[in-house]
């Protein structure tokens, strides 16, 4: 039957940079990237072509557990297709070569829809594109999100891998952003719903918490069962329950009275599981081979390990994730197990922080970061649907300079 369907999809060629391996991955980073989501999605209905950054193409040049079950022929770039050759790689090709898409986020989000159009049963994967299948679609030129994921992170690791021991002392400025983001209140489409069985939760859990330590006293295996297997989070049941197709236990329960009354701005706030928030994303398959190679290469992992407590817990979350260990093991990427550790406190991180808040501010007055998410996001919230139309002059460019400051979308921020 997968046969069929695959029979019955039109060939494309998919075509991944080149520049070396190192370790368990292959360079540039967008390349390992691409790798690990064919083989978590099982995904073999691409022909797939690496293309060498240099002229020599030689059959030597990839270690072949790099490549997992996945068969890649070498190309010279010469060689590749007219439309190919103008365009920055990861790109997809039709067979008959007069379509092209081009850019990793472009390219992973339409593997993702091929392997779910060849085979409806692997929901899971089509799940990867998030609330409304809007992960990672807006451009980096205009999402600070899809920006970080598809190019800073990425080449920041890259970079940081370069760099000469004495030169790596200090966390890239892009990764202490990413740990940032990841300490960020959860905003999803039905929040306020989550953060009321949280705010019953919390009750719940403060109300029961002395009874349990009281019996502990009589009952020691209670109390120790209690105190080293605690309750998941709520977020943590959610996030899994999706994952395992499971129920939520409690989640259909109403809320008591005062719950119900408790005005919004007074819930507590959701946290994240995940790089996007509570649900497994495209996101988390694009971050994850660069966050390990930054692990793997960090000479002092326990110092970093120590400023980045939250990006060490999503890193091993992820690891629970079915069918990453598996995608991890075909790519030949050892995943590593991360030892306990005590989170840091404000000052530790504040200090360890490469950019100074006014620079960041400078920088970010450079040019306009925008986005639509917010937005679209509240609109959602309230009801209301966006209808998109394309620019009726799309050829218009604007010279900033010319114009006074107040015009400039970026002045406001």
């Amino acid at each position: 039957l997968r046969r069929k369907m695959k029979d019955s999809v039109a060939e494309e060629h998919l075509y991944l940079g080149f520049s070396h391996q190192y370790r368990d991955s292959i360079f540039p980073l967008h390349t390992s990237i691409s790798l690990f989501l064919l083989s978590y999605c099982d995904c073999k209905l691409f022909k797939i072509f690496l293309v060498p950054t240099g002229e020599n193409v030689d059959d030597q040049l990839v270690t072949k557990n790099l490549l997992g079950d996945l068969e890649v022929h070498l190309i010279s770039r010469c060689q590749l297709p007219v439309v190919v050759q103008s365009c920055c790689l990861p790109a997809v090709v039709v067979k008959d070569g007069k379509f092209c898409r081009a850019g990793l986020s472009v390219v992973l989000r339409h593997i993702i829809q091929k392997t779910y159009e060849a085979d409806p049963s692997k929901k899971d994967v089509l799940e990867l594109l998030g609330f409304k299948k809007t992960c990672l679609k807006a451009c980096a030129e205009v999402s600070q999100w899809t920006r970080l994921c598809e190019i800073s992170i990425p080449l920041a690791v890259e970079r940081f891998l370069t760099m000469s021991p004495e030169h790596c002392q200090t966390i890239p400025p892009d990764i202490l952003q990413l740990e940032r983001k990841l300490g960020e209140p959860v905003r999803v489409h039905n929040d306020d719903k989550i953060r009321r069985q949280k705010l019953q939760q919390q009750k719940a859990g403060a109300k029961a918490a002395e009874p349990v330590l009281g019996e502990g006293a009589t009952e020691e295996g209670k109390a120790v069962e209690t105190h080293e297997h605690p309750l998941p989070s709520l977020e943590l049941s959610i996030a899994f329950s999706k994952l395992l197709v499971q129920e939520v236990s409690g989640a259909v329960n109403r809320e008591a009275p005062h719950i119900r009354r408790t005005k919004t701005s007074d819930l507590p706030v959701l946290d994240h599981v995940f790089a996007e928030g509570l649900y497994f994303t495209l996101a988390d398959i694009v971050l994850l081979p660069c966050i390990h190679q930054f692990m793997v290469s960090s000479k002092k992992l326990g110092k970093y390990l120590l400023n980045l407590p939250l990006i060490s817990s999503w890193y091993q979350r992820v690891q629970e994730v079915p069918g990453v260990k598996k995608a991890a093991g075909k790519c030949n990427m050892e995943l590593l197990q991360l030892p306990e550790f005590m989170s840091a406190s404000e000052e530790e991180l504040h200090d360890c922080f490469l950019v100074p808040d006014e620079i960041e501010e400078e920088k970010e007055d450079s040019h306009f970061i925008g986005g639509p998410r917010p937005t679209m996001t509240k609109l959602m919230e309230n009801g209301i649907e966006a209808k998109f139309s394309p620019h009726p002059c799309p050829n218009w460019t604007l010279d900033w300079t010319s114009l006074p400051s107040a015009v400039n979308p970026g002045e406001g921020k």
